[in-house]
C-alpha cells in the first residue's frame, strides 16, 4: 500500500509541470500572434468603454501603484490614478463617445513583454470628436495580458 501511494503521488508530481491552468494566457513566439490577441483585447475595452463599463475598461491595466499613465505632457502613476481620469466620462449624466481602436501594431519585447502602438478614435456619429496616437507595454500575466505603462497623445485640433 505504501509503495503504491508513493507511485502514485510520484506520478502526480511529475504530471504536475506539464497542466497549464485554465485561465493562463497561450505563449506568444512572434508579433503577429501577439497583434491578434492585443487587438481583440482592445476591441473587448472599446465594447465596455461603450457599453460605460468603467471596471471592465480598467481591467486591461495592471492594477498596482507603479502603473504609468502619460497624457499631457505628464507621467503618473497608479491605477487609482487612471481611475481618476476615466471615471468622470463614465457618469451617468456625461454622454460617452463611441470609442474604437485603428493601425494596432505590436512588438514583443520577450516571452512576457510587448509593446503595442496604435490610435484611438473617439466619435459622436459621424464626427470624429478627439484621437490620437498611443503606445503600450504590456506584461503577459496568468489571468492575460496586462498594461504596465500607457502614453496617450491627442491629435492637433
Amino acid at each position: 500500500m505504501r509503495a503504491s501511494l508513493l507511485v502514485v503521488a510520484t506520478l502526480l508530481t511529475a504530471c504536475r509541470g506539464s497542466v497549464r491552468p485554465a485561465t493562463a494566457p497561450l505563449p506568444v513566439s512572434d508579433s503577429a500572434t501577439l497583434t491578434r490577441i492585443i487587438t481583440a483585447q482592445l476591441e473587448r475595452s472599446a465594447a465596455a468603454w461603450n457599453r460605460g463599463d468603467l471596471e471592465a475598461f480598467l481591467s486591461d491595466y495592471a492594477a498596482e501603484s507603479t502603473t504609468t499613465f502619460v497624457q499631457a505632457g505628464r507621467a503618473r502613476k497608479g491605477i487609482d490614478f487612471i481611475r481618476g481620469v476615466y471615471e468622470p466620462r463614465f457618469s451617468g449624466e456625461v454622454r460617452r463617445d463611441s470609442l474604437h481602436f485603428e493601425a494596432v501594431e505590436t512588438r514583443l519585447l520577450s516571452p512576457t513583454l510587448g509593446l503595442v502602438t496604435a490610435r484611438f478614435i473617439l466619435q459622436r456619429g459621424v464626427e470624429v470628436t478627439a484621437s490620437g496616437p498611443f503606445t503600450l507595454v504590456m506584461e503577459r500575466r496568468p489571468e492575460g495580458w496586462k498594461i504596465l505603462h500607457d502614453h496617450s497623445s491627442s491629435d492637433p485640433r
